[in-house]
């Protein structure tokens, strides 16, 4: 389930949505470490508590596409990358993109509320918490029709988990939100009777 061996090309034209996420996030990422132009995005874009206070409300979306280093964008590019294309195979494109934007979204509403004034933070790991999230959903209600994604995923979201409390400096509040809004949204998505509802023909 987890295993890519799509060719590069394939990967595109099955994943599009995946795909334009991971040239949104590498190639911001690449502009970030320009002169000059670099400092203007990350500065402009990231997470800061102090600067939504002022209004700046942008700042609650953009810092899912920024990041502080390139371990940082590994790691989350690395499970969006593998984790991401059964999700959107499964439950299509718009609902992907909705699932983690919103996750994102309130892990960075969350971080504003619980954290400090002078908090700052960057990342796309409340989104990809998001993914996580919703396959915990999935899960959920496919425990005995699909334990082969149970024994594989709940392990995968407990050491995310327990390395979220083990790594220093890291949003454990955008992480766990995430997880959280993830796991609802995938509750609504892959409830039986709506799931029914998705293979009804269109009139």
């Amino acid at each position: 389930m987890f295993t890519r061996r799509e060719s590069f090309s394939e990967y595109i034209r099955f994943y599009p949505v995946i795909s334009i996420l991971l040239a949104l996030n590498i190639g911001i990422f690449i502009l970030t470490w320009l002169p000059g132009i670099g400092g203007l995005v990350y500065y402009g874009g990231m997470g800061s508590n102090a600067a939504i206070a002022t209004g700046e409300w942008w700042r609650f979306f953009t810092p899912m596409f920024l990041h502080l280093g390139f371990m940082h964008i590994l790691f989350n590019m690395f499970c969006l990358f593998v984790f991401g294309p059964e999700l959107e195979k499964i439950i299509g494109k718009m609902r992907f993109i909705t699932l983690y934007l919103l996750s994102g979204l309130f892990a960075n509403v969350a971080t504003f509320f619980i954290h400090d004034y002078d908090y700052n933070h960057v990342g796309a790991s409340g989104a990809i918490f998001g993914l996580f999230g919703a396959y915990g959903a999935l899960v959920y209600y496919t425990k005995h029709a699909l334990p082969q994604l149970r024994q594989v995923i709940l392990p995968i979201i407990a050491i995310s988990v327990v390395m979220t409390f083990l790594q220093p400096n890291v949003n454990v509040t955008a992480h766990i939100t995430g997880l959280i809004v993830g796991f609802i949204i995938g509750l609504s998505y892959f409830n039986p009777k709506r799931i029914v509802s998705w293979r009804k023909p269109n009139r």
